[in-house]
């Protein structure tokens, strides 16, 4: 596992744990991430401080990294 991987991964466990619900929907390479619930305040802070304002390529691994919401 890659440096990068493992910080993404630490990044996503990080905000999954402080009750983040934004979820990973992985289709044909397409990563997008889905919110239909309110989050708690320090989740959503934690995701606009750090994973939100990472470089593009740095967020989709963050994104790869959240809970999956596809079948399977």
């Amino acid at each position: 596992m890659t440096r990068l991987s493992t910080e993404a991964a630490r990044l996503a466990e990080e905000y999954v744990r402080l009750g983040g619900k934004r979820r990973a929907k992985l289709d044909d390479n397409i990563i997008d991430t889905r919110l239909w619930d309110d989050e708690p305040d320090e989740a959503a802070a934690f995701w606009r401080d750090k994973i939100d304002s990472l470089p593009e390529s740095k967020r989709r691994e963050v994104e790869t990294n959240l809970p999956n919401m596809n079948p399977g």
